[in-house]
């Protein structure tokens, strides 16, 4: 079973445990954060470590994979990126196609947010990578994306001790409410965006110079 495998991982290797288990969430995407991450709340209240140390361990989890799941879409390209997601078992191609196309949309907010959404947490990292998108940013928001999931579901799961499942059962609710913030953020930029073409805003007529052939 995935949760006695991550309780036992975590008492054999204390930090370094949950910091893989998390880890293995962006490598491994049927891995789901929204169990993995309550075991490593459970594990502190046990006092395997303390909570600031469960949310420092999964954050660096989250950052290595998210950063090797980068390169592979730096190295890989498109084509072969998406022939690789169409191998991994209970993983559909769907799945990468919406999330690249949500980060053709939105580009840096894709990123942050993405770290909140499940499935997309995982796969938010290859479009990125074969975009090939600023490192050091990518970095930044994928730790600060990373930092607050991750502090919901360790707390949560600390919180609730013996009873950290029932936090899965709310995952789906704060799912939903992470997509409401996104799409309403969207709703707002565009708003903006119409007010201001509307108003002749000179920062939207740009004079691209000659390119010289």
């Amino acid at each position: 079973m995935l949760a006695d495998w991550a309780v036992s991982l975590m008492e054999s290797l204390g930090g370094v445990g949950a910091a893989v288990v998390v880890g293995l969430d962006n490598l491994f995407p049927p891995i789901p954060s929204e169990l993995v991450l309550p075991l490593a709340g459970f594990s502190a209240s046990k006092g395997v470590f303390s909570l600031p140390a469960a949310l420092f361990w999964t954050t660096l989890g989250s950052m290595a994979g998210a950063v090797i799941v980068y390169y592979a879409g730096v190295l890989l390209g498109r084509t072969r990126t998406r022939a690789l997601v169409a191998r991994i078992p209970l993983v559909r191609v769907t799945d990468f196609d919406r999330t690249e196309a949500w980060f053709q949309r939105h580009g840096t907010k894709a990123v942050f947010f993405g770290r909140m959404v499940p499935l997309f947490r995982s796969f938010i990292s290859l479009p990125a990578g074969v975009e090939r998108m600023n490192f050091p940013k990518f970095l930044i928001l994928t730790t600060l994306g990373s930092l607050i999931w991750n502090t919901v579901f360790v707390s949560a799961g600390y919180l609730l001790g013996e009873n950290w499942h029932r936090v899965e059962s709310y995952a789906g609710v704060f799912q939903k409410l992470v997509l409401a913030a996104v799409a309403v953020a969207v709703v707002l930029f565009l708003v903006t965006r119409l007010r201001q073409r509307s108003k002749g805003d000179p920062e939207e007529t740009v004079v691209l110079p000659r390119v010289r052939r």
